[in-house]
């Protein structure tokens, strides 16, 4: 399953997406991923297959079909038919601070505006089939941020340390990307404050590297290989050798059917998790500065092996199994932003937006206009600066 026998059209390379195209691209691209690898969240490619009777290839329905609301692990949760998760969720809920506060956000931006979209208002979640708080559906790991700055009352910029490390604040850092297209080093920058309101260690690198993969996909004329080269770029400890190494196996495939087992056998020394992914170790999700999340470097090496594909990319995420939905995320983020949303095929997004009952359009109209604000804002503050310094510094 290659871009060169896809039934999908290819995108069209000939023009550079807009801003507005590679936004879209961005969110609807996350958001279909996140909805494709839903399913078969936790479970093997062998698993996948033998459940499927091959590859998954589209949107498919829960794991264990109708006994979804009382079968263990996934109960009560409907994964699949098109269903987002809790990564998308998590994603429009940071759009929607971005437009509130329409400039540049921080940790405590978080605590300010995140906490409370989470825990106020209700909201149509997909695969709780019910209009509930987003603090009922998302993880621990994600509930951890109300626990510590609405009750705890712990100062945003150290709230993430002592929750456990992994993808979720990775997971929705895709905005700060897009608002800073283009420019990864301010993604990197900005993520990583943001994300300090969630996460520590790798686990909070992991989330100014994706933000900074998705600015640089942004950029005319990016590439898979020049994504991957900004993230290495700017990537630190464990986390630069985890997708220094699984990127170098992916060099050398172009179907993620034969690289299902490298990628995975690439990363391993730098997963907490170990073998199992319901069972994880015992040093799982820890702090280090040895090891990286899983997530961020198989999706970036499914770039590679899909040469850009959308199509290519999200499937061989979401065929990877253990945690595909938030790769396929990563994965369709990356991709999208290379492409815009001409990649994706319609069908998917139709039917994800029409199962998950979401207008995915509508964050990212909302996101691509607070981009060209804070660029504006961002020029004012350079051409301030750059007056300023050149009074200080005087003729030379």
């Amino acid at each position: 399953m290659t871009p060169k026998t896809s039934t999908v059209a290819e995108p069209d390379t000939t023009t550079t997406p807009t801003l507005d195209e590679r936004v879209t691209g961005a969110l609807v691209g996350a958001a279909v991923g996140d909805a494709l690898g839903g399913p078969v969240e936790g479970w093997s490619p062998e698993q996948i297959a033998e459940r499927h009777g091959g590859r998954v290839t589209g949107v498919v329905g829960p794991w264990y079909g109708d006994d979804w609301r009382t079968a263990r692990p996934i109960a009560p949760y409907h994964k699949g038919d098109g269903h987002v998760t809790d990564d998308t969720l998590m994603t429009h809920a940071l759009v929607r601070v971005y437009a509130t506060v329409r400039d540049h956000l921080d940790a405590y931006a978080v605590a300010d505006h995140l906490v409370p979209d989470l825990m106020s208002r209700p909201r149509w979640i997909p695969e709780l089939e019910a209009e509930a708080l987003p603090l009922q559906r998302i993880f621990l790991a994600e509930k951890w941020i109300v626990t510590r700055l609405h009750y705890g009352h712990a100062d945003p910029r150290e709230a993430g340390s002592g929750n456990i490390v992994n993808c979720g604040a990775a997971m929705y850092m895709a905005p700060v990307g897009l608002v800073n297209a283009a420019h990864p080093e301010a993604a990197y920058a900005e993520a990583l404050d943001v994300a300090g309101a969630h996460q520590s260690s790798y686990g909070r690198e992991a989330a100014g590297v994706l933000a900074a993969g998705v600015a640089a996909a942004c950029a005319p004329g990016a590439t898979p290989a020049s994504v991957v080269e900004t993230c290495l770029a700017l990537a630190k400890d464990g986390t630069r050798s985890a997708i220094e190494a699984v990127c170098e196996v992916a060099a050398r495939h172009s179907d993620f059917e034969s690289a299902l087992a490298p990628l995975r056998a690439a990363v391993a020394p730098f997963d907490t998790v170990g073998p199992d992914y319901r069972e994880p170790s015992l040093g799982a999700r820890r702090p280090s500065r040895l090891h990286a999340i899983e997530e961020l470097p198989v999706a970036l090496g499914m770039l590679l092996v899909s040469g850009g594909d959308y199509r290519h990319a999200v499937l061989g995420s979401v065929n990877y199994g253990r945690d595909c939905d938030s790769i396929a995320t990563m994965s369709g983020a990356l991709a999208g932003a290379l492409h815009g949303e001409a990649a994706i095929p319609d069908a998917w997004v139709k039917t994800v937006a029409d199962a998950s009952r979401l207008d995915l359009h509508a964050p990212a109209r909302t996101l691509a206009e607070v981009a060209r604000e804070v660029f504006v804002r961002d020029t004012a503050r350079r051409r301030a600066h750059e007056s300023a310094f050149a009074e200080l510094a005087g003729p030379r």
